[in-house]
């Protein structure tokens, strides 16, 4: 591929640290299409990783933006607050997975908000431990990488990082080294005892503030947990006095059909980690709690130069609107149903041969392969080719669909047909077929 002037001049001066799934320059985005500076229009079943989720320049986010940028652009935290940041709470609040969580910190990424999640949970309880599932993603900052276990490269050569992180057990099969048959109760049942287990001989009780984990594995596989799973969480640290804390940071704000992933377990968590989807590409992310744990933190400790900005906070109510004027919940659920068909019926194919396992939740969804060889990567390219843009996740052999939640019945059989043909193709060159 021949790049541009423009794809030229970023990859001489922007950081190689940044790994990209293509050399494009994308100079407009409408809907569930990218523009690139070359004319290129390409279909994008990324949304950002989870970002755009009402799709690119969503009008009514744009206008309230827009419309934001006139009035009042910053208004830092710390010297007082600002209309739309108030607003929004108001808007969040009745959304929150249990009525316990009403008091909220607002800051910029998805990364800020789990330190501050830590922060918080450290504090309240007094206690200095974390325990992080296996195959978690939680951020590339040094805190947050050091408790990411999806993939080593987000902290190799960097350390030390931050110490009390502890790992447990997450009931994926890949995971646990089992095979892809094995009954959900029994890789429940195996991780809890471990869980126990890791309560007993690494990080004790007194010393542990909180288990920390995604309802669904983002960057470890697309992997919702069984609800059983979360449940026994739930016991334990109601047992031992810990905070539950989810993030939510990619499988919140309408990813998984619900508003929440954890509302399909119906399990409260002590808190929520937000970002990504709140927004629909602006800047923004946030903890929320109970009134009691928030207020452990002393006045002055918590802060930040562009947290809660105003023009952020606007373009997030919006979105909350948009979710209810447009009824998006009931387009994810259609487009769910017809992406598991779409790919059920690619396993009825000779090439579904390839595919191992389908899973998630709403448009949320994982397909993990069995080829020879890894072809996750060499198929994502495929797809580039033909003009659709998808990520592999993982440490294992998986792509992820990530639509944005407001794809079309006719956008959405388009995608499945180019990943069929990318599919068949790279089964094909590599011998799979």
């Amino acid at each position: 591929m021949t790049l541009s002037a423009a794809a030229q001049y970023g990859a001489q001066h922007l950081t190689r640290g940044i790994g990209r799934l293509s050399q494009h320059v994308f100079v407009e985005g409408r809907g569930s299409y990218l523009t690139t500076d070359t004319g290129k229009r390409l279909l994008d079943m990324t949304s950002g990783i989870g970002v755009v989720n009402l799709g690119h320049c969503h009008p009514a986010v744009t206008r309230a933006a827009q419309e934001q940028c006139g009035k009042l652009t910053h208004a830092q935290l710390n010297i007082g607050f600002n209309g739309p940041q108030i607003e929004l709470l108001r808007a969040l609040q009745p959304i929150m997975p249990d009525p316990s969580l009403d008091t909220f910190f607002l800051w910029n990424s998805g990364s800020e908000a789990v330190e501050a999640a830590v922060k918080v949970a450290r504090r309240s309880t007094g206690r200095p431990n974390i325990i992080v599932a296996q195959g978690s993603y939680h951020g590339r900052t040094a805190a947050t990488a050091a408790m990411t276990r999806s993939k080593t490269l987000y902290g190799e050569g960097v350390g030390p990082l931050m110490p009390g992180v502890f790992s447990m057990a997450f009931p994926y099969y890949s995971q646990m080294c089992m095979p892809h048959d094995t009954p959900t109760d029994t890789l429940v049942d195996v991780a809890l005892q471990r869980v126990r287990l890791l309560l007993q001989q690494e990080t004790a009780p007194r010393d542990t503030a909180a288990i920390l984990l995604e309802p669904v594995l983002g960057e470890g596989g697309y992997v919702p947990a069984p609800p059983a799973y979360l449940a026994g969480l739930r016991e334990i640290c109601d047992e031992h006095g810990m905070l539950l804390i989810v993030d939510e940071v990619q499988s919140g704000f309408g990813r998984t059909g619900k508003m929440f992933a954890i509302e399909h377990a119906g399990v409260r968590p002590d808190m929520v980690v937000f970002a990504k989807g709140i927004a629909n590409g602006y800047p923004l992310s946030g903890i929320v709690a109970s009134k009691a744990t928030m207020d452990a933190m002393p006045p002055g400790s918590m802060g930040g130069t562009y947290a809660g900005n105003a023009v952020a906070c606007a373009a997030a109510q919006a979105t909350i609107q948009a979710f209810r004027d447009e009824r998006v919940l009931d387009n994810v659920a259609a487009r769910h149903t017809e992406l598991l068909e779409g790919l059920d019926a690619l396993r009825a194919m000779p090439v579904g041969a390839l595919i191992e396992d389908v899973r998630g939740h709403g448009l949320m969804m994982g397909v993990q392969f069995r080829a020879p060889r890894p072809i996750a990567s060499a198929l994502t390219q495929a797809c580039l080719e033909r003009g659709m843009l998808l990520l592999s996740t993982s440490a294992f052999d998986a792509v992820r669909w990530i639509p944005p939640l407001t794809v079309s019945r006719e956008e959405l059989a388009q995608a499945l047909g180019i990943f069929k043909d990318a599919l068949e193709a790279v089964a094909h060159a590599e011998g799979c077929l």
